[in-house]
């Protein structure tokens, strides 16, 4: 990878690193499905105006925007309103990588094989030793909220696998429209309209900064300039620098919020952080020694 590319990755990696502060700081001003709910408005409006649809079926876009939508910034934004901090959230999501795999081996047959087994041992070890050490801060609330955020993840991935490849800026605007009416109507029932009119009349520009920080720097942004390089480097080249996005998510919360890294903490991230660096880089590893055997 070039340098300009390598620094427009690592850029990405900052922006949805640092995305965990950036939600607590507008938790602080919005209720969580509200604020789920405008960070999925900027996500389409006004792009819906400019941006193409892409040549998907209108069941995979909804699909996406539910999973996305509501399962997981919906329950992500619950947990970290008040049951997990950010930094621990900012690894914990990442399980995704290994409910994906689970559900390909339910849903599409996929054989488990050697070094997904030890990667997801890994990261059951590192979860468990979370589920350990709950407290004020980290409840078993927020892990299993924020697990099934993960899993939410992993079907919008299995999803994005079923419509193959296309122009993923135009999947996220379209898909985006609809995450905000079951994200609305959840706000609606759960925090209540006066809740709702009061947060609204009542946020400063922090809250909203965040809420369209969340649907253009993360969104567009970010998927749109991880999908431009996945297009012109293979995937084992790009996507193992997703592994440094709990590492800065972890490192900011403890700069922003002076999140404590105590050394079990440390301990269960570094037992899933390589439980996902296995699932991730073996396969790389293992096409390059052979190559290098033969």
């Amino acid at each position: 990878m070039s340098a300009p590319h390598l620094l427009l990755a690592l850029a990405v990696i900052v922006v949805w690193g640092t995305n965990f502060v950036i939600i607590k700081l507008g938790l602080g001003e919005l209720p969580p499905l509200l604020f789920a709910t405008l960070r999925f408005f900027f996500s389409f409006f006004p792009w819906l105006l400019f941006v193409r649809r892409p040549p998907v079926a209108w069941r995979w876009l909804a699909a996406n925007g539910l999973f996305l939508g509501f399962g997981l910034f919906g329950l992500l934004f619950i947990a970290m309103r008040a049951d997990i901090s950010p930094g621990v959230a900012s690894l914990v999501v990442q399980t995704q990588a290994f409910f994906t795999i689970g559900l390909s081996m339910l849903l599409l047959a996929e054989r488990l094989r050697a070094f997904q087994a030890a990667g997801l041992a890994l990261c059951v070890a590192g979860l468990g030793m979370l589920f350990l050490h709950v407290d004020a801060s980290l409840t078993a609330r927020g892990l299993l909220l924020t697990l099934c955020a993960g899993l939410s993840w992993a079907c919008a991935n299995l999803v994005a696998k079923r419509v193959g490849k296309v122009d993923i800026l135009g999947f996220m605007v379209w898909s985006s429209l609809f995450a905000v009416p079951p994200l609305l109507a959840a706000s609606l029932a759960f925090e209540g309209p006066a809740r709702i009119a009061s947060a609204l009349a009542q946020a400063d520009w922090l809250g909203w900064s965040a809420s369209i920080w969340q649907g253009v720097a993360n969104t567009l942004f970010g998927y749109g300039a991880w999908n431009w390089l996945l297009a012109r480097y293979p995937s084992a080249t790009v996507s193992p620098l997703s592994l440094l996005v709990p590492v800065v998510g972890m490192a900011t919360a403890a700069l922003a919020f002076a999140e404590p890294l105590p050394s079990w903490k440390l301990e269960a991230g570094g037992l899933v952080m390589l439980g996902l660096a296995t699932l991730t880089l073996w396969p790389r590893l293992r096409a390059a020694w052979a190559a290098r055997a033969a």
